[in-house]
């Protein structure tokens, strides 16, 4: 039984066999955000509360650092596949789909370049 249209088979349409890899990826950054999170709400903290020395040697620590670049990675790439979903889903011309995908994940690799070198640059410092 086919659930296909004849005019959809002839003209090829159908799953573009990405969808399950963009499900699970948005899944596995969801919850690898989690604990994540944990490291940013210190580093929060420790901006608003301790002195510049102690947050510098704070995020100078390997494990930190590395939590830190670990979350600004998985968070601006989660946010660009939601993103990318809800422009599929609500944006009705294909051209101007295409377009606000690429705008989205432009914007998103930018800011995380952003956000990598401020925390390089403050490692530097420290």
């Amino acid at each position: 039984m086919q659930y296909r249209s004849p005019l959809a088979n002839v003209r090829g349409l159908g799953s573009a066999k990405t969808g399950l890899f963009h499900w699970w990826m948005q899944r596995i950054t969801a919850v690898t955000l989690i604990p994540l999170s944990f490291w940013l709400i210190i580093f929060l903290d420790l901006s608003l509360h301790a002195t510049w020395r102690d947050t510098v040697a704070w995020l100078t620590s390997p494990l930190n650092t590395l939590c830190i670049v670990a979350w600004i990675l998985a968070v601006f790439y989660h946010a660009a596949l939601g993103l990318q979903v809800v422009i599929e889903d609500y944006v009705a011309r294909e051209s101007a789909k295409i377009i606000a995908v690429w705008t989205v994940n432009l914007v998103f690799i930018f800011l995380a370049l952003a956000a990598l070198i401020a925390v390089f640059r403050i490692i530097s410092i420290g």
